[in-house]
């Protein structure tokens, strides 16, 4: 007998910046996935989800009203409009009076639709609760990495900028850096670097810093070129993590740079101005802007 061949997963996608990975033989889901699932849409998606789950819901419901027959009163026979506009007044729990049920099969029915309903409220008062309350980071990255001198030493930067208008607290900075190297045996490996910076923890974060990391000889970086970036696929990985002061709660951003973000010989421009009475002015608009530096 031949045995059965067990049916493929067709996996999961799964995005992370710049990068797509596709997880397969991963088992089943779980329904707790689907409360995941549903946080981590958009509010459009989110909204067609709810109203594409309350017009089935409805439109199954009104099948069922339509086949009872007379158990609901001044119901036209046959009609499924007015079945499907009596289940969204009874889903509702609204019940204007013109028609209610007769039957005990329209009794049962009416009362099996009254607790989804009830249930179905709470569920989306609590997505929707979740969705509101959830905090986010309005954090900004520079689209491109620099390279120029700094303090004599060649260093690479990249600018953070705070969107919020109230400072967030013990923001920590990180940087990892990760490239393709030969190993002893002959193969390539990916290798995961975290770059030391000049500072990696604030104990406040109002508007925009700039994260450095000087390329001495313990850097990996170090003797790095545009060409050998590009030949070992060589990657960053920004991260903010912080809390923010209104709510109380931690946050995190993050964003990947492929070696085609990185400039060699630029550095960011001025965009504090010192107006006087300790006020100094930030230009966002200039966050992304860089010029001529020499390396």
């Amino acid at each position: 007998m031949k045995k059965k061949s067990k049916r493929k997963s067709r996996g999961v996608v799964v995005h992370v910046g710049q990068f797509e990975f596709l997880k397969i033989n991963t088992g089943k889901r779980e329904w707790r996935d689907a409360y995941h699932w549903i946080l981590s849409l958009s509010w459009p998606q989110f909204a067609a989800l709810i109203s594409a789950a309350y017009l089935a819901l409805n439109a199954v419901f009104a099948f069922f009203y339509e086949i009872a027959g007379n158990s609901i009163a001044e119901m036209p026979p046959g009609s499924f409009s007015a079945a499907f506009f009596f289940s969204v007044q009874t889903l509702a729990t609204v019940g204007y009076g013109h028609m209610y049920p007769t039957t005990l099969y329209g009794n049962i029915l009416t009362t099996v639709e009254i607790m989804v309903g009830m249930f179905g409220l709470a569920v989306m008062t609590g997505l929707i609760f979740v969705r509101f309350s959830r905090p986010t980071a309005r954090i900004e990255f520079t689209k491109n990495v620099v390279i120029a001198a700094f303090d004599g030493q060649p260093t690479l930067m990249l600018r953070v900028a705070n969107l919020r208008h109230y400072s967030m607290a013990e923001a920590e900075f990180r940087i990892m850096f990760m490239r393709d190297e030969q190993i002893k045996e002959g193969e390539t490996f990916r290798r995961f670097y975290s770059l030391k910076l000049h500072f990696d923890r604030l104990i406040t974060f109002p508007v925009v810093l700039t994260l450095r990391h000087t390329i001495d000889k313990q850097s990996p970086l170090h003797g790095m070129t545009a060409e050998s970036l590009e030949a070992t696929d060589s990657r960053l990985v920004a991260s903010v993590v912080g809390i923010e002061t209104v709510i109380q709660a931690a946050v995190q951003s993050q964003k990947d740079y492929s070696w085609r973000d990185i400039r060699f010989g630029e550095r960011f421009v001025e965009i504090y101005t010192e107006t006087g009475e300790g006020r100094l002015t930030v230009d966002y608009g200039r966050l992304h802007e860089t010029e001529p530096a020499a390396l």
